[in-house]
């Protein structure tokens, strides 16, 4: 079974050269209230989407994060490659201030089976055709909190695209999809994230999961929802390894980073 390796370099202000992954990043903004690091992680990716109603998060929250500067100046940097979704949530004033940038606007309107993300997602890989999926990070702000329907939304997303890294991103967490296709190794970043973490099964119970590196590990474990589900652990280093024969979820806590 190979290995896949997992770094969250892209929360640093700047990536150390020797911890430089090969990745490249891209960007969804969902329409939630966006992390305070939104900018940092705007910095890392190569391209950046809005869903929908998230353009209106980035008009009217990306400002408040530089209240020194001029509002408008700010919101002609921070302008996505693309506006994606059914267009019922973005505001008109938003949707024309974009166009006239030069932000291309992909109407979903006949697609009503898809959540946002998923149209999202689609639309990044779209865009970078040639990409091996192996070297394509999606990040998602805005991706938890608010109604808890979107949110299992969101996760049932990173399962339909398991062969995709997606990370989802609030203020407090961040949650990403170990498939079991893999071991894996998760370098921590403990200067922002950590330390408490959890590794929950998705899909199917899992019959044997075992870890290294957090202060309660598993050893080839049984875990599955109606018994034991591996919640408020706590990561000892900044390492951690994790084999599993079913899909799970990995979060982990992060610290105020702005």
């Amino acid at each position: 079974m190979d290995l896949m390796h997992h770094s969250s370099t892209f929360l640093l202000p700047t990536m150390p050269e020797d911890q430089r992954p090969s990745l490249t990043y891209a960007l969804v903004v969902l329409n939630q209230s966006l992390p305070r690091f939104t900018p940092l992680i705007w910095k890392h990716a190569q391209f950046r989407l809005c869903a929908d109603g998230g353009a209106n998060r980035v008009y009217d929250e990306i400002p408040l994060l530089f209240p020194q500067e001029d509002a408008s100046g700010v919101r002609r940097r921070y302008k996505p490659d693309i506006i994606e979704g059914d267009m019922d949530s973005i505001r008109k004033e938003v949707l024309d201030f974009y166009t006239r940038l030069g932000t291309k606007i992909v109407d979903k309107t006949h697609d009503q089976d898809t959540t946002d993300l998923h149209k999202c997602v689609t639309c990044v890989r779209d865009f970078a055709p040639g990409l091996d999926e192996c070297n394509l990070c999606i990040l998602v702000a805005g991706a938890l909190g608010g109604r808890f329907d979107h949110e299992m939304g969101n996760l049932n997303v990173i399962c339909h695209f398991s062969s995709l890294r997606i990370i989802l991103l609030s203020d407090d967490n961040l949650i990403h999809l170990l498939p079991r296709t893999h071991r894996h190794e998760i370098h921590i970043q403990t200067s922002v994230q950590g330390p408490h973490c959890g590794l929950i099964p998705i899909g199917m119970p899992s019959r044997s999961s075992t870890t290294t590196g957090l202060q309660w590990d598993l050893d080839n474990t049984e875990m599955k929802f109606g018994g034991l589900v591996n919640t408020s652990n706590i990561v000892e280093g900044d390492n951690v390894t994790v084999e599993s024969d079913c899909d799970l979820l990995w979060t982990i806590s992060l610290k105020k980073l702005s």
